[in-house]
């Protein structure tokens, strides 16, 4: 009954859709850059946030409390790593991460970036478990159904380098 909200200031505040009153968590994003994705973990323990900085972050609800205590057999959960990244001669290329989403059952969780590549993830581990396919362009979002046995894809442009004539759109269901 979460929803996250992420704003191009770095700013992300946590709903409880059940009541609207009052934030559940407002924070700034352990990214440097503008926030493009954020999606709250299935058992609602926390988030990922993606950013035009080729990078993901999961963050966690409960590592406030945990360094707030000073409790040194906790240690912080949260993280932040590269992904959507390629190399052209001597030069690291870095794509902006568009979308993620979580499989509602393992937790592993999938990212789309503009460099039109999709990307599983097991991030309880901190490891890539593969790369499903690469798409022709920027994939634009991407979501699990309901028992997470297909995962939808929208490749499209996404404006990265502005206005440009309309290259390919794609819808795919794998």
């Amino acid at each position: 009954h979460l929803v996250a909200v992420a704003t191009s200031e770095r700013q992300l505040t946590v709903y409880d859709l059940r009541n609207f009153a009052q934030p559940l968590t407002q924070r700034e994003s352990p990214l440097k850059y503008q926030t493009r994705c954020v999606s709250v973990f299935p058992d609602l323990q926390g988030y990922a946030l993606g950013s035009v900085e080729g990078r993901v972050a999961l963050e966690y609800f409960d590592d406030d409390a945990t360094v707030a205590e000073g409790d040194a057999t906790k240690k912080k959960r949260s993280y932040a790593f590269k992904c959507h990244r390629g190399k052209v001669d001597d030069q690291t290329l870095i794509y902006p991460v568009n979308a993620i989403a979580f499989h509602p059952t393992y937790g592993t969780f999938a990212t789309g970036g503009c460099d039109g590549a999709v990307n599983l993830w097991d991030g309880a581990n901190k490891k890539r478990i593969t790369h499903l396919r690469q798409f022709p362009t920027s994939i634009a979002a991407l979501d699990f159904n309901h028992d997470g046995s297909l995962l939808a894809v929208a490749a499209s442009y996404t404006y990265e380098e502005g206005e440009k004539e309309y290259v390919c759109l794609l819808v795919l269901v794998c």
